[in-house]
């Protein structure tokens, strides 16, 4: 009986732990959509929970202030898709001009369409008041996928298939359209369309196009 009793009491430790999981990932999801529709400045911890549909005072129990709050949203809607890209771009066997031109590419096409860059958006209109914010972003996100495109492109250079330029000191280059498609959407798609696709591919063609040497002696042949 005593048995029974530890492995019941086991079950419901587990299920509880589950339970309290599950209530963490509710706030994060609704902070998430409130951040979005009412900025970080006019998002109250009490609104999150009406959203989540639990007590008022239940997202306190797991985040003690906003700030928190918005680096767990950070954690869970950002990071996984830029870690899962960078870890791709660092582990790819593919050439340095086709991984551009596929993968990448279509990372960016999706990145700009997608509700996790109403975070950069945010970020750009209230960062300047939130120091700590854009702070934890640049050590999470920013720096981590500086990184990975320089040793990207120092790969690509010592293989062979990339040329030596500058982009090794600004490899933000790389990237720089992609935020300029976010402001576009977010500014001025109501007055002119943007095609944030071909924007995009048309860039990663120039760029490749510049810095490629025709090079793919790594593949066999």
């Amino acid at each position: 009986m005593a048995k029974s009793n530890q492995t019941k009491s086991k079950e419901e430790t587990g299920a509880s732990r589950g339970r309290k999981g599950d209530r963490a990932d509710e706030i994060v999801t609704a902070a998430f959509e409130e951040f979005t529709v009412k900025g970080y400045a006019g998002t109250r911890l009490e609104d999150v929970a009406a959203r989540a549909k639990v007590s008022k005072g239940l997202p306190y129990l797991y985040f003690k202030t906003k700030e928190e709050l918005f680096k767990a949203v950070v954690r869970s809607v950002l990071t996984p898709a830029f870690d899962e890209m960078r870890d791709l771009m660092l582990a790819s066997d593919l050439p340095s001009e086709d991984f551009l031109k596929g993968p990448f590419l279509a990372f960016l096409q999706d990145l700009v369409k997608s509700r996790r860059m109403l975070i950069a958006r945010l970020l750009i209109s209230e960062g300047h008041k939130h120091p700590e914010l854009t702070r934890f972003y640049y050590d999470h996100v920013v720096s981590k996928g500086i990184a990975a495109l320089r040793a990207f492109i120092d790969r690509g250079v010592e293989r062979g298939e990339l040329k030596p330029t500058g982009l090794h000191d600004f490899p933000q280059l790389l990237v720089a359209p992609a935020l300029m498609a976010v402001i576009w959407r977010s500014l001025f798609e109501a007055h002119a369309h943007l095609d944030t696709d071909e924007f995009l591919k048309t860039h990663i063609n120039l760029v490749a196009d510049a810095i490629t040497t025709g090079n793919r002696g790594h593949e066999t042949s």
